[in-house]
């Protein structure tokens, strides 16, 4: 699969702290509530909001939509 990259740099920043506090709210979520399911889910995002921002590749705008980062 050709991951090409295309979100600039500041749009990496940004997918890296989405991630790093979508993994910390899920971690939480799992280990200190009740609210396991979301926790998952949250870790999940997170994890390949990460992915993005080490490819430097984003999901949405491979699939044609234009974001502002």
């Amino acid at each position: 699969m050709n991951w090409k990259c295309n979100i600039d740099r500041r749009g990496r920043y940004l997918r890296g702290f989405i991630g790093v506090l979508m993994l910390a709210g899920g971690v939480y979520l799992v280990g200190w509530s009740d609210h396991a399911f979301w926790g998952c889910g949250a870790i999940a995002g997170g994890a390949f909001a990460i992915f993005e921002a080490i490819k430097g590749w984003c999901a949405v705008r491979a699939m044609g939509i234009d974001t502002p980062f």
